[in-house]
């Protein structure tokens, strides 16, 4: 998606949400995503969520949206053209967005689509207590990453080594490689990182996991799904990762939270800030439901057979 998508420009003073709704303004929410994994979803549910809240887009309810095109380095400025269109909101999606959002602006309130571990990134100081302008809804939390290893287990019993694709740029990547390394060393499972920049280095990480005979791999989830899940593929690896959208591009497992019902919980956020409501007293919302996603197609192109029982536990397979 491209970061001129979904803009709509027209100039007016900021004011805070509440007052504005009370003056009869029509508020405007500034959408921030890096372009990894694509957020068209994102926006799909949020406008879902707040249409469903009794908001109409284009009469009570106006979107800025800008996408960082995948590169990190974007973030930081498009985040800057939002707040200087004066948005009475800024959303952004997943931790990088999160991070840019909350260095632009302390005044303009924000509201997180899905950040990874909001405590341990430095987002918020706490769940319940978030503090100055920021709130939302946290998505792939650590305990995901251990997940996958979990599955891994159930899937290849026999597996020791597993390799992990790690976004280096993105602030959730320690706390995800902490999770995912003490749930490896409590399973007897050798991991081995690697240190990605986006896409680079994606084809020479496959290389040197195929030469070391790795079992599985685990992808962290704002890494490019669709290019990590051809390369899986074709090096017949098997492929884990907490994106939802992962399967659907080829990789072999997803567990994730359920993405509609956290949009669901962002516009359910952005409707009390828009109301009136602190961001910094509104608690951090966690995720309540999970997704587990397989793609049967991969496991039978690769030679992996998945247990009966875990597919019946599945809410999608891909065949």
């Amino acid at each position: 998606m491209r970061r001129r998508e979904f803009i709509t420009l027209f100039g007016a003073a900021m004011v805070w949400p509440g007052a504005a709704m009370a003056q009869g303004k029509m508020p405007r929410i500034g959408v921030l995503a890096l372009g990894n994994p694509d957020p068209t979803l994102f926006l799909k549910g949020l406008k879902e969520g707040l249409r469903d809240l009794g908001y109409i887009e284009g009469q009570s309810i106006q979107f800025e949206f800008r996408s960082a095109d995948r590169d990190p380095a974007n973030l930081a400025p498009r985040a800057a053209e939002l707040v200087a269109l004066k948005v009475d909101i800024l959303v952004p999606f997943q931790t990088p967005a999160a991070t840019a959002a909350k260095q632009a602006t302390k005044d303009i309130p924000i509201v997180m689509g899905g950040a990874g571990d909001p405590v341990g990134t430095g987002l918020v100081a706490s769940l319940t207590h978030p503090g100055g302008n920021i709130t939302g809804v946290s998505g792939a939390g650590t305990e995901l990453g251990a997940k996958q290893l979990e599955l891994i287990r159930e899937i290849l019993p026999d597996a020791r080594r597993v390799g992990a694709l790690i976004n280096a740029p993105d602030p959730f990547s320690r706390p995800f490689l902490a999770q995912i390394q003490a749930s490896a060393k409590a399973l007897n499972i050798e991991l081995v990182p690697f240190m990605l920049n986006g896409a680079d280095g994606l084809e020479a990480a496959f290389d040197a996991m195929v030469k070391s005979r790795t079992n599985a791999v685990i992808v962290q989830p704002s890494l490019p799904h669709e290019p990590t899940a051809r390369l899986a593929l074709k090096h017949h690896l098997p492929s884990f990762s907490p994106n939802p959208l992962f399967p659907g591009s080829g990789g072999l497992v997803a567990y994730s939270a359920h993405y509609d019902s956290l949009y669901r919980d962002t516009a359910s956020l952005v409707d009390k800030v828009l109301k009136g409501r602190s961001p910094g007293e509104l608690p951090v919302q966690l995720p309540s439901k999970f997704w587990l996603a397989i793609n049967l197609k991969t496991a039978k192109a690769i030679g992996v057979t998945v247990p009966g029982v875990m597919l019946t536990r599945a809410d999608e397979v891909i065949e």
